[in-house]
């Protein structure tokens, strides 16, 4: 009877007590539960996402993100990652209901042995569900009424969800350290993979992160407790577990460091056009994929030829010169390759489109383009001869050839050519120097509201950018006509719909969507004929001016030197039948780069660039318009071949109207040999 009384009394003590456990439960719940956020709005979770930057081949330059997230569907997580982390942070979490019961009485008793002095480990209770209803929607504050809420949360998110759809959100939520978001965003990070390649000591290191992201001290340690519990629950065979511990854990030190630093000016360019189009929360967190036109192959081989030269010349100094490059179709505009430096980690400054510097005698041809223009011959003489100085500004200056000599009379393809100063001087004041600078402002060269247009303008006295006068030359061979730089060929969101580009709206595709009208292709810049004439001056320039070094063997190349005063900034501006591309080399601060320096080495650049850039193209010559004759002429004279024919007898384009030199009169100034210099 007394065995019966006091097993009645303990069924009473079970039952009130459980009684008072559901009243309590329902208590908390009626206090804290109605004013929890609305957690059904992870029924379609969209986290944010890392933009990529993608070069025109598809492959992965560069990413822009404030949190370093990849978004990854359960389905396509590895299953040894998903046992890991179940592993690592919650053992019972396919069966229990959010909270688990068995894993709070654990860790009272650890908590409660290891304050009352006995060797054990201080344990926690958050289960995987506990911690998305944390990280989602409460602080990290410690105290009872957060953790009730957290409690009540991960109830309820087990009643709406499925486990898969909660450990998708959980395995893309978490922090991982390095401003990692996530294993997707965290395999790229620590391995430079995705976590389909991840191996099984890697899904364990990934595993071990949540309870100290930013600790590598101990990281084999911590990955190898993981494979521990993965082999204690049976996720794995001693096989494995020991194959795993013998891995050597090869951590990369960041997955942006992985990227070429050779795409950094490029990458930061399109950063900052973005940012300011599309906004820094759309920019920076919506999972962009941005299809850009940089070719990988072209941008290292800029890369290399660029360095290539000012490791030449700074070897052994202690100021080192800077330079860029940058390469486009000239038909498009479209960005194949760009270098605004030495090294970005050094200086971002991109000095293809910030920097604005004097550019020397790469003006030249759009002032001789304004005479072609107005109907002189190429072969129209000019007189290299002293001028009386010439005052500006209240300043007087005198023109100067560079080898201080003087040929008297000129053609004035010769005089382009091989980059004559004074009769430059004395074709601007004949034909204005306004209507000279005029053309190099409507081909986009200077602004058009420039001030103080003068004759030393002619001369390159002006300053733009590089970027600025590689457009400008494109309309030489591209029929005229002014293009806009493009970086971005295309822009889609993470649900892979087109939402623009850098320089043209694209407009999303609908079965009611008419074709886009055709637009009036604007006037050209200056009439085909004559851009002809200029084409093949430049070629000239290149095959025995001061072009020579920037020639390329099999290809029909043309291009012009520019040097500025002391040799302060030097610039080689050339093309190919499609491919353009200009050097800039110098100092940030100006100053003269010393004995030997000139246009020549920025030539060279250009010519290692393109070397690789056209290896396995076939040669295409610049076509030619109708209307032009072809005649056989003397270069020193411009007379026809067939009554001066001693010297150097070339080819020249001759509009209606035109016609060789006479036969000439011997002058009396020096008549050696006209070979390039080094403007």
């Amino acid at each position: 009877m007394k065995f019966k009384k006091v097993l009645r009394i303990l069924l009473h003590i079970v039952f009130w007590s459980f009684t008072a456990g559901i009243a309590a439960l329902a208590a908390l719940i009626f206090i804290y539960g109605n004013d929890l956020p609305d957690y059904r709005k992870l029924a379609t979770y969209a986290p944010p996402v890392a933009t990529r930057l993608y070069a025109a081949d598809g492959s992965l330059l560069i990413e822009y993100a404030e949190e370093r997230r990849v978004f990854i569907d359960y389905d396509d997580m590895p299953s040894q990652l998903v046992n890991a982390f179940i592993a690592a942070e919650d053992q019972n979490f396919w069966t229990h209901p959010g909270i688990d019961v068995q894993g709070i009485t654990r860790a009272v008793i650890n908590n409660g042995a290891r304050m009352l002095g006995f060797n054990t480990n201080f344990s926690g209770a958050s289960t995987i569900t506990q911690q998305v209803a944390k990280n989602f929607f409460l602080t990290s504050e410690r105290s009872l009424s957060r953790k009730i809420k957290e409690a009540i949360l991960a109830l309820r998110l087990e009643r709406t969800f499925s486990k898969k759809h909660i450990l998708t959100l959980y395995m893309n939520e978490i922090f991982l350290g390095a401003r990692a978001y996530g294993v997707g965003s965290a395999a790229l990070m620590y391995f430079n993979k995705p976590v389909s390649e991840l191996s099984l000591a890697e899904c364990a290191f990934l595993a071990s992160l949540p309870k100290a992201p930013n600790d590598r001290d101990r990281a084999v340690e911590r990955r190898n407790y993981v494979i521990k519990r993965m082999l204690a629950e049976g996720y794995i065979t001693r096989a494995q577990a020991d194959e795993a511990y013998a891995e050597e854990l090869n951590i990369n030190s960041g997955f942006t460091e992985q990227m070429y630093a050779a795409f950094q000016y490029f990458a930061e360019d399109v950063r900052r056009q973005l940012l300011n189009k599309l906004g820094r929360e759309v920019l920076y967190n919506q999972g962009l994929y941005i299809k850009t036109t940089i070719d990988p192959k072209l941008q290292r081989a800029a890369a290399e030829a660029l360095n290539k030269e000012l490791d030449a010349y700074n070897a052994g100094r202690t100021d080192k010169i800077q330079g860029a490059i940058i390469a486009m179709n000239p038909h498009t505009g479209r960005i194949l390759a760009m270098t605004g430096g030495r090294s970005f980690s050094e200086s971002s400054f991109n000095r293809a489109t910030q920097a604005y510097r004097q550019i020397g005698s790469t003006i030249k041809p759009f002032v001789y383009l304004a005479a072609l223009e107005r109907g002189m011959s190429p072969e129209a003489l000019l007189l290299d001869a002293p001028i009386v100085g010439i005052r500006e500004n209240g300043v007087e200056w005198k023109p100067e050839n560079y080898d201080k000599k003087f040929l008297g009379d000129i053609p004035l393809r010769l005089s382009l050519e091989t980059s004559r100063n004074v009769p430059t001087v004395r074709l601007a004041q004949d034909i204005g120097p306004e209507n000279a600078i005029e053309m190099a402002q409507r081909f986009g060269v200077y602004p058009k509201n420039m001030q103080n247009v003068n004759v030393a303008m002619a001369l390159g006295a002006g300053e733009t950018t590089l970027e600025n006068l590689v457009l400008g030359y494109s309309a030489f061979i591209n029929g005229g006509h002014a293009i806009k730089p493009q970086m971005v060929d295309y822009i889609q969101d993470r649900y892979g719909r087109s939402i623009g580009g850098t320089t043209t709206e694209i407009v999303e595709w609908s079965p009611d969507l008419l074709p886009p009208e055709t637009k009036e292709e604007a006037e050209p810049l200056a009439d085909a004929q004559s851009l002809y004439q200029i084409v093949s001056i430049l070629q000239g320039a290149v095959e025995r001016g001061t072009g020579r070094q920037a020639r390329v063997e099999g290809h029909t190349i043309a291009g012009k030197t520019g040097t500025t005063n002391e040799v302060k900034d030097v610039w080689f501006v050339g093309f190919s039948k499609n491919l353009i591309a200009g050097v800039y080399l110098g100092y940030d601060t100006p100053k003269p780069l010393g004995k030997g320096a000139g246009s020549h080495m920025a030539a060279r650049v250009f010519a290692d660039f393109m070397r690789v850039a056209l290896e396995n193209e076939k040669n295409q010559p610049f076509p030619v318009p109708d209307g032009l004759t072809f005649m056989r002429v003397n270069r020193r004279s411009g007379a026809s071949a067939s009554v001066d024919p001693d010297g150097t007898i070339i080819t020249e384009a001759f509009k209606i109207g035109q016609k060789p030199n006479p036969a000439p009169r011997r002058s009396t100034m020096d008549t050696s040999p006209v070979v390039g210099g080094v403007f």
